[in-house]
């Protein structure tokens, strides 16, 4: 029986690439970009207010589930097996990618340049290593694979066409081809997201998630008076 995690990641998909795209139609509807001059990247869509506003809260919301899922993968992994340093890498991966998308929302293309590049290296680079790390992780550990069998094959399309997009998007800008470049960047993110959104096929094996707070060696206090307070999430 599916719990309630497994809606966290489709939420996640689901807010994100419509909050993006809202953004998109806001700017072409105010001219904040003229579409006959090309295509635009994200971060010029949500460069000036009063779309910048919408931008942040999409981001800054979106890299705030995309942690907790992080952190609930790394409970479920770490549940299956994996190792602890193995499992460590993924989880700070992902929390990276999570961070650079917040500093992307907040830090915007035309006011922090250097900031907002950081960020979106973080965002796009670090979360696309994120998915294929899940992705060796299964392949060499046998992990459970819940769902239809054509999900891990899925999973690696998507995580193989990302890169691509991604070398071809470095590879477009840096020969002035903004206008391909920046369709390959809006790809990427929608395949983020989507991957993202997959971890609902995992996460319906869930059906909940305690977190339980545990005191330092040194702060413990005696047996007799141990109490464990789980926190229901």
């Amino acid at each position: 029986m599916w719990g309630y995690l497994w809606l966290m990641p489709i939420f996640l998909a689901v807010w994100a690439i419509s909050g993006v795209w809202i953004v998109f139609a806001i700017a072409v509807t105010n001219r904040t970009v003229d579409l006959s001059r090309g295509f635009p990247y994200i971060s010029i869509c949500g460069s000036f207010p009063p779309q910048s506003c919408i931008f942040s809260q999409v981001l800054n919301m979106g890299a705030a589930l995309a942690a907790w899922i992080c952190i609930i993968r790394y409970h479920q992994l770490r549940d299956w097996g994996v190792g602890r340093w193995p499992n460590q890498l993924i989880l700070w991966t992902g929390l990276l990618c999570a961070l650079g998308t917040s500093v992307v929302g907040n830090f915007q293309e035309k006011n922090q340049r250097p900031t907002h590049l950081a960020g979106a290296f973080l965002a796009f680079i670090l979360g696309n290593v994120y998915f294929w790390l899940q992705l060796l992780l299964w392949r060499l550990k046998s992990l459970p694979q819940p769902g239809a069998p054509w999900i891990g094959p899925l999973r690696l399309g998507l995580c193989s066409f990302c890169t691509i997009l991604i070398v071809a998007m470095i590879v477009l800008h840096a020969c002035s081809l903004r206008s391909v470049s920046a369709a390959c960047e809006w790809a990427v993110a929608m395949l983020l997201f989507a991957l993202f959104g997959l971890f609902a096929v995992d996460f319906s094996a869930l059906e909940s998630c305690t977190l339980c707070v545990q005191p330092w060696p040194s702060l413990s206090p005696s047996p007799a008076s141990h109490i464990s307070l789980p926190v229901q999430l």
